[in-house]
């Protein structure tokens, strides 16, 4: 199991918003470089950072702190997401040293654009779906579609995108626990990995989805509970090296 702290990044500044709701916002930290050190030194698998900017303004804004952050890395994989439309975009964030770009609205409103990707950049792209009631929301998650999530993954896996993040924006930065259930019934229609994003609040929720990990719930993205302290990373790094060890 992947443990994948968040950094969402607005204005510059480190920040977790409720819900997708850009007036809902909490500042946790002016230095997102520092924010993701933090989270190496506590036994990250990986960073997940989104560019919340980007992601309203359809292009990336915060791409030169991100830089930052990946070279801070190391050999840690980050994955970026937030305002990533066209392949200049990817290619812009590959240079840099990110190893995985995150698609999110446009693969729902031009699903080719994520064929193509997956053809010019493979290995390399993972596509976020971002589910309310199991339909995907779109634009920084403020419309619905008319796909469900399901469908939808089902298309991308035949294009070559090597995981889906699978967000329930219902339980996202409301500290209620993660939608176990939705994330495992998503990997039975997949042969890729599902890492599980949205309302992973305490240790009960990795322990939850350690039971989903041989189903293909490989990852969890873990934000406000690590801001928060609810959830401490090199505790949730012991429960998941232990339960390795003794499945």
């Amino acid at each position: 199991m992947l443990l994948i702290p968040a950094i969402d990044i607005k204005n510059g500044q480190c920040v977790r918003l409720r819900q997708g709701r850009m007036d809902d916002v909490t500042v946790f930290d002016e230095d997102p470089v520092a924010v993701a050190e933090r989270w190496l030194a506590e036994g990250a698998d990986r960073i997940h950072v989104v560019d919340l900017d980007g992601a309203k303004a359809g292009y990336p804004v915060n791409d030169r702190v991100i830089g930052q952050i990946v070279s801070a890395c190391g050999n840690v994989p980050v994955q970026v997401g937030g305002g990533i439309r066209d392949e200049a975009a990817i290619e812009t964030y590959l240079e840099r040293g990110v190893e995985y770009v995150i698609l999110g609205t446009r693969a729902v409103s031009e699903p080719h654009f994520v064929a193509d990707a997956g053809v010019e950049f493979p290995r390399h792209i993972i596509v976020g779906l971002d589910a309310r009631d199991g339909m995907v929301a779109t634009d920084g998650w403020s419309k619905l579609s008319n796909n469900t999530v399901a469908e939808m993954a089902q298309q991308f896996e035949a294009d070559g995108v090597v995981a889906i993040i699978h967000t329930d924006i219902s339980r996202d930065g409301m500290m209620q626990g993660v939608n176990v259930e939705a994330s495992r019934a998503l990997a039975a229609e997949l042969t890729i990995p599902v890492i599980a994003s949205g309302g992973v609040t305490s240790l009960d929720d990795i322990e939850a989805l350690l039971t989903a990990e041989e189903d293909g719930v490989t990852g969890a993205v873990i934000g406000r509970a690590l801001y928060e302290g609810t959830i401490d990373l090199a505790e949730a790094r012991k429960l998941v090296n232990d339960r390795s060890r003794n499945p």
